[in-house]
This record gives structure tokens, sequence and C-alpha cells, in this order.
């Protein structure tokens, strides 16, 4: 279940059709009376040929300031296709196009440009340089760029201030915990302001107390820039916490790309329902899902934000039987109350046990 958004200017990145193939002349698979067969049909036949179909057939959009979570088990190709995006491995087949441009269709040297320029990447080993500081390691893209230094000066420390790490700037990476280094890593990526930022496992070398800690600076960051964001993960209670949409993919294939709350109450098949099963509608439903249809502008004055899930609303909604205000892109678009929330969790739970009827 394919959910490819519609091509317009809120559309950063589109991935149409990309297939990574290793193998024996890979090319093969592709020509003109190959090509056009059903993709399934394709993928059997390059197995049978004992090449490995790392993506297969993988389209998605990604809008302006989104956060897309691409999610599966170990060897699904999720980390595949986010190098892909940005040609560190070649697509066999395909279109990657950001702000219009076919990043195929690029040389190897207007790539390295746009990997400087215009995109960010953030991997879970961290990949800091070990004799260059703090400082040092988040100005390195920048000078890889030619950076004034006034310039560079001002930039660095702007995203130090952001991820938390003033104070720290002389420290080397061995002198900082987990989550320090991988907050370098992140300020090292957003230093060049890139246009399409690529996190692939960021945190999941982390301790669960340190990655909770980083999801939500990540949030906070994310608050604050509205990035268009491609975020890989294999955990989908991470997934649920930082996605406005994600994708769900098995042995190189899309199985199903939607919201959390359409994936959870409306899953294509067991392997999607497997990873929902034990995950609560109230972690899942967000205040922007949840509003009042019927609630006009009123008193309200306590804001919050419109990706906050309906397990932290409950206790403010206690203090506030009024309402809150729902905010999104600095824009107050409803409002929340007890009722609403009560209304939704029915209509959710009432449609997932309709699904789990209809599977029986």
């Amino acid at each position: 279940m394919n959910d490819i958004a519609t091509d317009g200017p809120d559309i950063r990145l589109s991935c149409r059709n990309i297939w990574k193939v290793y193998g024996h002349q890979p090319e093969q698979y592709f020509k003109s009376d190959m090509a056009s067969q059903d993709p399934a049909g394709l993928v059997q036949q390059i197995r049978d040929d004992g090449a490995i179909p790392a993506a297969a057939n993988v389209s998605f959009d990604v809008k302006v300031g989104e956060i897309f979570v691409i999610m599966g088990l170990s060897g699904s190709g999720k980390s595949t296709v986010v190098r892909c995006l940005s040609r560190l491995v070649e697509p066999t087949h395909g279109e990657v196009v950001l702000d219009g441009d076919d990043l195929l269709a690029k040389t190897d040297k207007e790539m390295i440009q746009i990997r400087r320029h215009n995109i960010g990447m953030v991997f879970q080993n961290f990949g800091l340089m070990p004799h260059l500081s703090v400082y040092e390691n988040i100005a390195f893209p920048l000078s890889l760029q030619g950076c004034a230094p006034d310039e560079m000066r001002e930039r660095v420390g702007n995203v130090i201030d952001l991820v938390g790490l003033k104070g720290r700037e002389s420290s080397y990476p061995r002198q900082l915990s987990g989550g320090q280094q991988q907050r370098v890593g992140i300020a090292r990526s957003l230093a060049v302001d890139p246009d399409l930022w690529l996190l692939d496992e960021p945190f999941s070398a982390l301790d669960p107390l340190i990655r909770r800690q980083m999801q939500d600076e990540f949030l906070r960051i994310q608050n604050d820039l509205h990035k268009s964001i491609v975020f890989i993960t294999h955990d989908f209670l991470e997934a649920l916490r930082v996605a406005d949409r994600m994708m769900i993919m098995r042995g190189g294939q899309v199985v199903q790309t939607g919201t959390p709350a359409e994936l959870i109450t409306n899953p294509a098949d067991d392997y999607v329902a497997e990873f929902t099963n034990d995950v609560p509608l109230v972690r899942v439903l967000t205040a922007g899902e949840v509003v009042d249809p019927d609630a006009g502008p009123g008193d309200c004055r306590t804001r919050v934000p419109g990706r906050m899930p309906v397990e932290a609303l409950l206790p403010m909604l206690a203090a506030h039987p009024e309402g809150l205000e729902v905010e999104q892109d600095g824009k107050v678009t409803g409002v929340v109350t007890a009722q609403s929330v009560i209304s939704a969790l029915a209509q959710y739970a009432g449609h997932e046990k309709t699904q789990a009827e209809v599977a029986q």
C-alpha cells in the first residue's frame, strides 16, 4: 500500500521505482522488455538468478518540513534505500528527485557539491574525527565549502547552542559521552543548513535513557528548524515518536506507507500488524488528529504542538477542562477537549476491531 503524495511545491524529495540489485550485470533486468513486467515477478527472477534485490521498486515522497520514517527489520533494505538517495550507493534503476533535480543524472563532481551543501547525513557510528575538537569537527564540512572564517564561527556557534554543547567546543570526542558525541554529529550535519536531512539509525548505539533524551532533543530541533527528514530505524516505538509518516519495508520492498495511526488501525498485512500489535492508541494518536471539529476559537490560552501524543495530553486536559489549543507551524489549527479525545479513541478502536473481524 504505497501512499505516494501528489507532486507539487510542498514535495522536497521524490523517490520513484528505485531498484538496487547486487549480482552479475544487474542492469540487464531493466531493459525495456523486462522492466515492464510485474515487480514481484522481476524480484523472483532476480532471486532465481542468484542475484540480490536489496531495494525493489521503492517509491515515496518526502514533503517540506516532514519527518518521513523508513523502518523494517535487519536486511529489509531501509539503509540501502537511504544510501541510494545520496548516491553513496548507486541505484541500479529509478529516479531520485530533490527540489526538481534528478540526482541520478548528476556527475560525481556535482554530487559531491550536493552532499556538501544540500544533504546532511547522520549515521549510528557518529563518524567523528578523533584528532579534531568539537568545534573543528562541526566546522569541517564548512571548511570544505570554503566558508569565510567569520561566517563559519557564526554558523558553528549557532548549531553548538542548538544541540546544547556550549562550553564543550574545545573537547575531543574521547572526552564526550555517547549522547554528546551524537550531538556533535547532528550539529556537524546541520552546520551546512541542508535541504534534506538523512538519519540512519542515529540513536541505536545509545543506552535506552540517553536514546530517549536524544529523541526529545531531535524533536526540539525539528520544531525549530522544520527540516525535510528521512529517518531510518528498526524500532517501531521510536518511529511512532518521531514520524509524521512512515514506510515499512520487508525484503527490499515497500509493504505499507501512511501515518502511524493509519498503520496501527489499518495494517496492510500480518507483517505490519505484528509491529503494531502491542502499541496503545494513546501513544499513536496526536493532538492534531483528535481536535474537536465543533470547538471554535475561545479563551484557550494553553497551546500544545500538533504532534504531541494523546498520552501526554490527558493529564494536561485534566488541568484545563476548557480544552487546549493545537498549534502547527506557528498557527492554531483547532482545540482538543476531553470529549474529542474520547470520541477519537472510540472511532479508531472501532475501526481496529472491524479490521480484526474482517481478517478472521
